[in-house]
């Protein structure tokens, strides 16, 4: 069983590290947005991003083409109160495509944080920003500017 064991640990510790240096990469600059934890056994790691923005980041990431477990899917009947459990099981795809899934994971993470904090300061809308956004909201529904 131990022989079969390490046999098993060869196989996934190379996309753990491959995860886990991703996210270093990819979230580490951006202030507090996300924290993850780093395993040292187990077949999910967790990633925790703002309050409210876990269902988004799986949305997002799900509208790639990148299909996550659904946000909160760690807690008691899939219930996360904050929206910012992300349970990652990098287990089954092959490397090269667990790497790309996580650089879109980080990118969705981002943008999901972004729509967070501009609906927080009233602004639900990314392009809602300036002087004339009357405006550019008309022209975005298909007014004229």
């Amino acid at each position: 069983l131990a022989a079969h064991m390490e046999k098993h640990r060869a196989l996934l510790e190379p996309k753990f590290r491959a995860v886990l240096a991703i996210l270093d990469e990819g979230l580490s600059g951006c202030g507090s947005i996300a924290r993850w934890t780093k395993p040292n056994g187990g077949y999910f790691l967790s990633l925790y991003t703002l309050g409210g923005c876990a269902k988004r980041t799986v949305q997002l990431c799900r509208e790639a083409g990148v299909v996550l477990t659904d946000a909160g899917a760690a807690y008691p009947y899939g219930v996360d109160p904050q929206d910012s459990n992300i349970r990652i099981a990098p287990t089954f795809p092959p490397l090269d495509e667990l790497e790309t899934a996580s650089r879109l994971l980080c990118v969705c993470v981002r943008i999901a944080t972004l729509e967070k904090l501009l609906q927080r300061q009233g602004c639900p809308g990314a392009l809602r920003l300036g002087p004339r956004r009357g405006r550019i909201d008309n022209f975005i529904s298909g007014g004229t500017p």
